[in-house]
């Protein structure tokens, strides 16, 4: 059974962060230069919360909150799912869809490892599928 170690092996584990007293902007700016959907809000080294682009869209543009002015903390997604690296990647599947997220935060013990997003999933479970296939391919037709 695949687990979420097995991803971080392959993308890393450097998880972009802000503190809470970070402006939108500069949380924004972070995202955009990294091409990411979503950064973790630190306060004190612990994780305080998720800011993501649906963060930004709905809590501060549609509100016409100035985001320079404005601190993450103010605007950020406060309850945070997070997994372990023990996890299975469909426990984090079924989690992500049914409470619609996007990112899960890896966490074990007290200690930050890692970040997973839906996309990672997806990409892990075309390459499994891509191994089954060739599998199965050599199975019925012999090797290449």
């Amino acid at each position: 059974m695949t687990q979420v170690r097995h991803v971080l092996e392959k993308k890393g584990k450097e998880v972009a962060t802000v503190d809470r007293e970070a402006s939108v902007l500069e949380a924004a700016q972070k995202m955009n230069e990294r091409h990411i959907g979503a950064v973790l809000v630190l306060h004190q080294g612990k994780i305080a919360g998720i800011f993501t682009e649906r963060d930004i869209l709905n809590r501060v543009v549609a509100a016409r909150k100035d985001p320079a002015l404005t601190k993450v903390h103010e605007v950020m997604t406060s309850k945070v799912a997070v997994c372990s690296s023990d996890t299975p990647l469909e426990s984090c599947r079924t989690a992500m869809t049914r409470n619609k997220l996007r990112h899960l935060p890896v966490v074990d013990g007290d200690r930050l490892v890692g970040m997973i997003s839906i996309g990672d999933l997806l990409a892990r479970e075309i390459q499994e599928q891509e191994e089954t296939i060739r599998w199965l391919h050599e199975y019925m037709h012999g090797p290449n």
